[in-house]
């Protein structure tokens, strides 16, 4: 692993990824020595000068110091095998790959250990560099990014380099649908704790999320009354002139953070947008509260543009794609640590009392701020699951214990009752299992829950609707506990 390559790194970026919200406070945070992955276990660092100061020795320790400083770029590059950024790490690679062979050993076998120890470490950059740029997951989020590009060239960039009247331009709610869907599909992207992998799922999601947002303004602002007659003020004239630049400005940023505009830059449209404001703070409308009000409006939507053109060089200069360093991602598991505590508490002595914590748990979770961010969004549900699955283990149990059955009680009924008393049982199992997929255990769990299925399935309510609404609801409460256990296997990350 590059860890091992290079040692203590410095932190390579400065901010934790907050889905575009920024939640924590960085002033008072001081770098943090931050461990790369990568694929080499024996290197940490220049080694030279070698013993002996032979020559060929002193050339390789030149050329391992080279290695030493492309290998925190190898490590934290996360584009594809055509961008030309991963072009020039190959070509340097190559080219020091090349030096180490042309290094004369003269037969001796230090030498020849030493070069080969070298060309191995260049080898390894190498083989990490492709792995990383042709790993099945970068190749899907470059799939979803491109199903991204190509809907909004098409709803929105299309119509404008076109001409098509911005005033008469809808978004549809079924194309910010769509944008919300490929952001959801981005955040359940697997990256194995890959740096380079969540720098680039970072980098997709976060600009998905931002035209999301956009669009979505979009659709609120087309309701709003239209711009002032031009007789209303001396002032109004202009705004309105602004309101079709901001329009305009609307698709230009979202052709920039989805790459589909390669002549200007986020930081060129900043400042026009800048310079809009400047002039709209400038215009005295202290006379009339509508224009007032309408200017308002105007340096809202500027504002909501201006706060999403600093994604320019995110994924690349921010530890932002880091969600374990986000406020709320830290919230949810304190969260989740406290139910793992009442979980372990139930398990062992039985309910008692836990419930109304466990009710007051879910209520901190709605009030966690998941910042619009997907991968937010998705741990707090699951962490709602799991607080939620302890709640129904300890209702289902206590329902159990109050039941008292009379002697006129339907079979049927009491035949759901029992498959009731075996999914409790295995319910216990499921909250306590803590491994994988493909362990015999969660095999047999799942079978077990099946039969219970087919179990109830089997139950003939004989028209009974005391019977009918049981089975029902046990039915619902054994899928339940399979769609649990498949979440705790899932091998879900943030």
């Amino acid at each position: 692993m590059c860890a091992n390559v290079f040692g203590a790194l410095k932190s390579l970026f400065g901010k934790p990824f907050d889905g575009g919200k920024r939640t924590m406070d960085h002033g008072s945070q001081q770098p943090q020595t931050q461990q790369m992955p990568g694929p080499f276990p024996g290197y940490s660092g220049p080694r030279g000068p070698y013993p002996g100061q032979h020559p060929a020795l002193l050339r390789l320790d030149e050329l391992q110091r080279e290695i030493a400083n492309l290998g925190p770029q190898v490590c934290s590059y996360s584009g594809l095998q055509s961008d030309r950024e991963y072009k020039r790490l190959e070509r340097e690679l190559t080219r020091l790959l090349l030096e180490v062979d042309k290094v004369e050993t003269e037969g001796r076998p230090e030498l020849q250990q030493a070069r080969k120890r070298a060309a191995g470490e260049v080898e390894g950059l190498l083989r990490y560099l492709e792995g990383n740029a042709t790993h099945p997951s970068r190749l899907a989020i470059e799939e979803l990014t491109q199903e991204a590009q190509n809907m909004l060239n098409e709803g929105v960039v299309g119509p404008f380099r076109q001409g098509q009247a911005q005033d008469a331009f809808e978004i549809s709610e079924e194309l910010v649908e769509a944008v919300q869907d490929v952001a959801m599909r981005l955040a359940q992207v697997k990256t194995g704790g890959s740096v380079p992998l969540r720098k680039a799922r970072y980098k997709a999601l976060t600009r998905v999320c931002a035209v999301q947002e956009i669009l979505e303004g979009r659709i609120r602002t087309h309701t709003l009354a239209l711009p002032l007659s031009d007789d209303t003020h001396e002032a109004v004239q202009r705004i309105n002139q602004v309101m079709a630049q901001v329009s305009g400005a609307r698709c230009q940023e979202v052709a920039l953070l989805m790459g589909l505009s390669g002549r200007d830059s986020c930081t060129h449209l900043a400042r026009i947008l800048t310079e809009l404001l400047v002039e709209l703070d400038a215009l005295d409308v202290s006379s009339n509260a509508a224009v007032r009000n309408y200017r308002k409006q105007v340096v809202e939507e500027i504002n909501g543009l201006l706060k999403h053109l600093d994604l320019e060089g995110e994924g690349y200069d921010t530890r932002r794609y880091d969600l374990a360093q986000n406020d709320s991602i830290r919230e949810i598991e304190a969260i989740r640590g406290r139910v793992s505590v009442l979980r372990e508490e139930v398990l062992r002595h039985g309910a008692t009392g836990q419930g109304a914590e466990l009710q007051g748990l879910l209520t901190h979770l709605d009030q966690v701020d998941t910042g619009r961010n997907p991968c937010i969004r998705e741990a707090r549900r699951r962490a709602v699951l799991e607080v939620q699955a302890l709640i129904t283990f300890l209702d289902l149990w206590e329902a159990l214990g109050r039941r008292n059955p009379g002697a006129d009680e339907p079979p049927p009924h009491a035949a759901v009752w029992r498959v009731l008393a075996s999914l409790g049982q295995l319910q216990a199992q499921v909250l306590g299992f803590d491994g994988k997929r493909a362990d015999k255990s969660y095999m047999v769990l799942e079978e077990l829950l099946t039969k219970q299925l087919l179990a109830l399935d089997a139950v003939d309510p004989q028209g009974d609707e005391g019977t009918k609404t049981a089975r029902k609801q046990a039915v619902k409460h054994a899928q339940n506990i399979l769609s649990y256990l498949d979440m705790k296997t899932d091998e879900w990350e943030y």
